[in-house]
């Protein structure tokens, strides 16, 4: 299990801060309006960057990764889950999120769906999913960012179990319990990830 969140100890790179700008943009591409949302943020990073984006406008906010930084547990708006995903994942109601978002952390994971159904069940009717994997052609760019070029942080590829195009992704999904209608999924940033949009039935 990982010690450390994304960027605890390091500061992100620029290849990070533009991957983090990416989804940040596609994120609110799907969800344009935050206002009076449940938010959960699954694998938020130390500093939940995304999250203080929106901070102001969700009702509540759930953030879960292994260490969170300090002033965002002291938010009255957030509930902070230190520790294991799956066990984060398992402490929460059924129902009790509009929207979930788990952004580069289900390649991190030996069980993928065990995480994605416990994120359907803690979705509300009628609520959104996002999710983004990086793809096969992603590792390529990745392992040449980190390993040769030593752009990104080794250690983060390192303990990548998994890539997913989106023929790969799309069946995890099924299994957790959405409904093919209610998928989108395809390929973004420059087809070096995944993205997936899902509604809640």
């Amino acid at each position: 299990m990982r010690t450390t969140a994304f960027a605890q100890n390091y500061e992100p790179t620029p290849v990070d801060r533009f991957g983090v700008w990416l989804s940040a943009r596609q994120l609110k591409r799907y969800v344009p309006d935050f206002r009076n949302k449940r938010v959960g943020d699954f694998g938020c990073g130390y500093h939940a960057s995304f999250v203080r984006t929106i901070l102001d406008d969700a009702s509540k906010v759930v953030l879960a990764d292994v260490s969170i930084a300090d002033d965002l547990k002291a938010n009255p708006k957030v509930k902070a889950l230190e520790g294991d995903l799956l066990g984060s994942l398992r402490s929460l109601e059924d129902g009790g999120l509009d929207v979930v978002m788990c952004v580069s952390v289900l390649e991190h994971l030996w069980e993928p769906t065990v995480a994605l159904r416990e994120m359907f069940r803690i979705l509300a009717p009628g609520g959104t999913a996002l999710f983004n994997v990086p793809s096969w052609r992603g590792k390529t760019f990745l392992e040449l960012s980190a390993f040769r070029l030593r752009l990104s942080p080794a250690d983060e590829m390192n303990d990548h179990k998994m890539y997913y195009d989106p023929k790969d992704f799309w069946p995890l999904l099924v299994t957790a319990g959405f409904l093919p209608q209610h998928i989108k999924c395809f390929g973004h940033k420059f087809g070096l990830n995944t993205f997936a949009v899902c509604k809640k039935a």
